[in-house]
C-alpha cells in the first residue's frame, strides 16, 4: 500500500511538473513578445508571489542579459511591511530598476480622497496613481500577474489587454488571440495590459515556486499575528491600518495570507502551512477561493469589473 501511494504521488509531481513547463514557455515567449512589439513596457510588482513568479521568468526569458524594462509598485501606504522590506531587497539583490508611486501624493494632491469608516481602503484609490505613472513615463505595455482563475472579471480578459486613452477597458471590444497571435499594435494613447501567467492557477503559481526553490516573503507561511475577527475575516490588528471596533477583541493567532494586497483589504487565513511543501498541500485540498479573503471584491457583484473599467489593473 506505502509503494502505492509513493508511485501516485510520483505521478502527481510528474504531471504538475509536465504542465508547469508548458506554461512557463508560454509565459516566456509572452515577456519576449512584449520586448519585440513596444517601445516603453514596464513590469507591476507588489512584492507578491505572482509577481516575484513574474521577475524570475522575465529572467529566463531574457536571460543572459538583464531583464529590459524596470519594475514599477504603486504603494497604497497601507502595505504590510512584510512585503516592502522584501520588494527592496529583491531588486538590490537582482540589481533591477525600481520606480515607486504612492497613492499618499495623490491624496494630498486633491486627486482622490481618502475614505473612512469600518470598511475604508485605499486599494480602489491605486488607479488614479497607476494612470498618472503611465502618462508620466509614457508606458506602452504594463506587465501584471493576474490570473484568469482569481475573478470572474479576470476570465474575461485577453494577455494583451488594450485600454483606450483614459487608460479604461472595455469588455465588449476585445481582441481576438488565435493560434496565441498577439497583436500588439495600439493607437496614439493607448497602452496594454498583459498577463504572462493569464493562464496559470493559484496551484501552478505555487508549484512553480516550489519547483525553483523562490523566496517569497514570510508572510504567506504560517505565523503568530495579532488579528480580529470581521464579518468571518481574519483581519491584521497591527499597525492601525484596518479600522477596528471597541468590542472587536484582538487575539493572537496562527495564520498565513494566501494574496497579498493593501492590509485594508487583505484577509488571513488560520494555517500550519510553514514550509511551501505544506501551502501546496493546503491549496490542492482548499475549498474556498484564492480571493476569498479579498474584501475588495465583495462591494458589489461586479467589483473588479467596474475597476477594470475606470483603469485599475
Amino acid at each position: 500500500m506505502e509503494t502505492l501511494e509513493l508511485q501516485v504521488l510520483e505521478k502527481i509531481k510528474a504531471s504538475t511538473a509536465e504542465v508547469t513547463n508548458a506554461l512557463e514557455s508560454e509565459a516566456i515567449y509572452i515577456f519576449r513578445e512584449v520586448a519585440a512589439q513596444f517601445e516603453r513596457p514596464v513590469l507591476l510588482f507588489s512584492g507578491g508571489k505572482d509577481s516575484i513568479t513574474l521577475v524570475r521568468l522575465a529572467q529566463k526569458a531574457f536571460w543572459p542579459a538583464k531583464i529590459p524594462f524596470p519594475l514599477m509598485h504603486i504603494d497604497t501606504g497601507h502595505n504590510f511591511p512584510e512585503t516592502i522590506e522584501f520588494r527592496d531587497q529583491l531588486v538590490q539583490d537582482l540589481g533591477l530598476e525600481l520606480i515607486v508611486r504612492n497613492v499618499q501624493d495623490s491624496i494630498d494632491q486633491g486627486k482622490v480622497k481618502e475614505e473612512t469608516g469600518r470598511y475604508a481602503s485605499r486599494n480602489m484609490l491605486q488607479t488614479t496613481t497607476l494612470l498618472d505613472a503611465i502618462e508620466e513615463f509614457k508606458f506602452d505595455a504594463c506587465i501584471g500577474g493576474a490570473r484568469r482563475d482569481e475573478e470572474k472579471a479576470r476570465a474575461k480578459e485577453r494577455i494583451f489587454s488594450v485600454r483606450d486613452d483614459f487608460g479604461q477597458w472595455d469588455e465588449k471590444n476585445q481582441r481576438p488571440e488565435l493560434f496565441d497571435m498577439l497583436n500588439g499594435q495600439i493607437e496614439l494613447g493607448q497602452n496594454v495590459r498583459v498577463f504572462p501567467i493569464s493562464n496559470w492557477t493559484e496551484l501552478d503559481v505555487w508549484s512553480y515556486i516550489e519547483k525553483e526553490s523562490i523566496e517569497i516573503p514570510s508572510i504567506y507561511f504560517a505565523h503568530k499575528r495579532d488579528t480580529f475577527v470581521r464579518d468571518g475575516l481574519i483581519w491584521s490588528a497591527e499597525d492601525g491600518v484596518v479600522f477596528r471596533d471597541e468590542e472587536e477583541e484582538v487575539e493572537e493567532r496562527t495564520v498565513r495570507f494566501r494574496t497579498v494586497g493593501d492590509m485594508s483589504c487583505t484577509a488571513a487565513v488560520e494555517s500550519e502551512a510553514d514550509t511551501i511543501e505544506k501551502v501546496v498541500a493546503e491549496i490542492r485540498t482548499s475549498k474556498i477561493s484564492e480571493r476569498g479573503a479579498r474584501i475588495d471584491d465583495k462591494r458589489s457583484e461586479a467589483a473588479m469589473e467596474k475597476r477594470k473599467q475606470q483603469g485599475y489593473f
